[in-house]
Formats: C-alpha cells, structure tokens, sequence
C-alpha cells in the first residue's frame, strides 16, 4: 500500500470517528466490576432528574394515553440542570428517559409515541447528555421495564414486549456517549410484578454490557431482596421515600440511596411556592454518613413544565454546595461476592425437609418471599431441606438466606444418577446469605444439611441457578 493510500485512509477513518463520536467513545477499555463499583461510590452525590409527561400532569403517574400536545416545555434548557447540579457539588446526573406510563423522552425509532412527535420536537436526552458532559459531570439514564402505554404489565409479557424493551436499551447505549450507569425501575417489584423470568434479567445484564462493558446495572429493587448480597443489580439500592433505608453500620456493599428535593418526585404546580426539604438536614444526616457507609447519594431535582429547574430549588442547591463538599477518603468497599443475575430455577418446586414447624412447613423456603421461612422443629439434631427438580436440570450456584441471624454451617449434596454426591462448593457470602458457586452439574435434586447453628435453623430462601460463563 503507497503512502497516499495509507493517509487516504487514515484520514478517512479520522472522519468517520469526527462524525461519530459516540461510538468512539465507548471503545473504551472495560475495567472490573469491583472497580467500576468503587468508581460509582466514590462520585458522592449526583442529580436524579424526573422530567417526562408526569411533569404536565401534576402526578407522578401519568395518563399512559396522554396526548402528545402537552408536552410543551418552552424554555427548557439541559445547561441550567448542569450547572444547578455543579453548584451543589454534584458529580453526575441520571435522567427518567423513560417512566411507567411508557412515554420515552429521546429520538426513539420504536415507537410514534415520543418526544419527537410532540410540540417540544427536541431529542431530551441528548440535549442532557451534551450540556452535562460540557459541564465536566458524568451522564447516567433511569429507564422504566414497566410501560403501561406499550402493554409492558405483569401477566401479559410478549416477545414483542421484550424486543421493544432491548431496542430502546440499545438505542439509549448506542447514541448518547459513555453511560455510567443504567438504572431500571418498575422490575420484580411489588406494584410492577413484573418478575426477571417474564422479561429475563440475564439477558438484559448481558446485553447491557455488550454495548458498554463499564455501564452499571440497577435495579431498583432493594425492598424485596436481602440487604446481605447482590441480587440482580451492580450497586444496592434504597429509595427512601419507600422507606427503604440502608444500615449506616452494617452495609458492606457498594449502595446507592435516593431521595427527592421536592415533595414528589416529577413536578407539581404547587412546587415553585412549596418548600423544599432541610438542606442541613440532607446534608449531615443523609449524604456524609451514607459517603461514608460506601454509599452514593442522588438528589431528585424536577424540573418544571417549562423545562427550568424552579428558583426556590436552585438555591437549595446552592446551600448544599456551600455545606458538602465530595469526600476525598471515602472507604473502599469489602470484598464481596458477584452479582446473582440469573433465573433462580428453584421457585415453587417439589420440596421436602426434616421435621419443621406446623407454620413453617417446606414450601416457605422456596415461595420467592424473603419475609417467610421453613424453619426446623427445635428437636431436630440434624435438620436438613432438599428441593426436587423430578428430571436432571444443570446448575452452578446455590443461594442460601437465613430466616433469622443464626450461626451455622450449610453441607451441600446433589443427586444424580440414582446417588447423592458431596457438592464442593465455596461461600462467597455473609452469614445472613451464603452464595455457593461451583462448576456446572446436572442434578436431579439439591439437599443442604445444617450443623454447628446455635438456634433452631431457619431457610428463608434457598435458590438454585445456571449462571452464563
């Protein structure tokens, strides 16, 4: 090749890369998940931004059939979220790009029902993206599995549902630079019920991290899983205003907790005269101890139906600029086990146990709710549970939560082939949850047997997954 033609092409591939910055951009080196996690903890405190057709409704919940002519936002001006999030020394944003009633706020070729088709005609999420990247601030996208416009609702799941659900993650992915983190909502919930088998969580997983391998993923379903282990989702999360409030003292996992400025978390016409929430208050009790518990802070901060953050709200945030500033020794996370994103196959199957409580008969321990538990009969010297799949079934981790904080040692066995077999497998977890991963077997039925515990042994889940490799 001459010379000429080598320039030719590097000056050709030099354009393509100046047209599309996007994709050059998330060629990016993929780095650990432990440090990608550690990353995420130690930004502090960033905005969450609920801007969506809930904004011209006055609920956080939309009509899902709203018409478009009333998404009108005049004045509305991404710059001036960044630079209200720079004065409270906020490191990133997180935008709704698209909420429960299934309303997407970005250039979607999925659906006629979009921004770009109503009096607005202007690409949000981009516009965030670009003024929050130009004001030296990480970008993040909140996305909703739940889309009642769309027909995304419990017991109705269609393949078209999940195709349309991966199409717009690939899109938000694709077009709008290096995302941090992608946190998903209206998922395995108990208003959503939309539960990770009808629209499969490892899939998901999977394909967000083929787009962009340094991207998070939460799921914001902290209510419903122990606090002990990562069970669908990179960074532990806790909504507040749900109740949902992590241990200052006790958490070891890298966490994120959210709270809303305002009284409601999308915009109200009665905000811009409604005060908002104890700036000091936010700041000493919540967002410095929470820095220092390996816990992220984000800050709702809703704009409103002309696209502007309100006055009474900018200088709130003002005030917590001039009170917090990022701490520079925030903790490093203790070591802890992966993520459990995979089909826990376990649920509601045959099982069977040593003698129990009346109350508290096997099936507790296996009814996907962490609230409930097979508990044994205090009699019982050698309790043990077992789960029966009827036909060989592969698998490589088994997850054990305790139904109460007893001490106690878990012997794993499987069966297979007409014998019951020793299953060596190591405890990445806590006392609490104790996660067993190990090289894939085909069993026909898993058995734990319980020593050493100083009260009478309790299981208050016992799951069996395939994780991809």
């Amino acid at each position: 090749m001459t010379f000429s033609r080598i320039l030719s092409l590097s000056l050709i591939v030099s354009a393509v890369i100046a047209m599309n910055p996007v994709r050059a951009q998330q060629k990016s080196a993929s780095k650990p998940l432990a440090e990608l996690q550690q990353d995420f903890v130690d930004l502090g405190l960033g905005m969450f931004i609920h801007y969506g057709m809930p904004t011209f409704m006055d609920q956080d919940w939309s009509d899902p059939d709203a018409d478009l002519s009333l998404f009108q936002s005049p004045k509305l001006d991404a710059d001036q979220w960044a630079k209200a999030a720079k004065s409270a020394n906020m490191t990133y944003g997180c935008l709704t790009t698209k909420h429960h009633s299934g309303f997407p706020i970005w250039n979607t070729k999925t659906t006629a029902y979009n921004v770009m088709n109503t009096p607005l005609k202007r690409d949000v999420v981009k516009e965030y993206a670009d003024a929050f990247r130009k004001n030296g601030l990480k970008v993040m996208l909140y996305y909703s599995i739940l889309d009642t416009h769309h027909g995304i609702r419990p017991n109705q799941i269609t393949p078209e549902n999940v195709k349309m659900i991966k199409d717009q993650i690939t899109e938000l992915l694709t077009n709008y630079g290096e995302i941090t983190a992608l946190i998903i909502d209206g998922w395995d919930a108990p208003w959503s019920r939309i539960s990770y088998d009808q629209v499969p969580f490892e899939d998901i997983y999977y394909l967000i991290k083929s787009l962009q391998p340094n991207c998070l993923v939460m799921d914001l379903n902290a209510a419903k899983y122990p606090a002990q282990a990562l069970f669908y989702t990179d960074i532990k999360s806790y909504e507040q205003g749900a109740g949902q409030f992590i241990s200052k003292e006790n958490n070891k996992l890298p966490a994120l907790a959210c709270l809303p400025l305002q009284a409601n978390w999308f915009w109200k016409t009665s905000f811009p005269t409604t005060a908002v929430k104890n700036v000091p208050e936010l700041v000493n009790k919540f967002i410095i101890p929470y820095n220092g518990a390996y816990c992220n802070f984000i800050l709702n901060v809703a704009p409103g139906k002309n696209g502007l953050i309100d006055d009474n709200a900018l200088t709130a945030l003002k005030e917590m600029g001039q009170l917090y500033k990022k701490p520079t020794g925030i903790p490093r996370i203790p070591p802890h086990a992966a993520p459990i994103i995979s089909s826990n196959m376990a649920k509601h199957i045959k099982s069977n146990s040593s003698w129990s409580d009346d109350m508290n008969i096997m099936d507790f321990a296996n009814d996907d709710n962490f609230s409930s538990s097979w508990s044994s009969n205090y009699t019982v010297k050698s309790p043990w549970y077992e789960l029966n799949f009827e036909k060989a079934v592969p698998c490589n981790m088994v997850v054990l939560t305790a139904g109460n904080n007893q001490k106690a040692s878990y012997h794993l066995q499987y069966y297979a082939n007409g014998r019951w077999n020793a299953l060596a497998a190591n405890n990445e977890g806590e006392k609490k949850v104790a996660i067993f991963r190990f090289e894939r077997i085909w069993c026909e039925k898993i058995k734990v047997t319980i020593t050493d515990f100083d009260s009478p042994p309790a299981i208050a889940e016992l799951g069996v997954f395939n994780e991809r490799k």
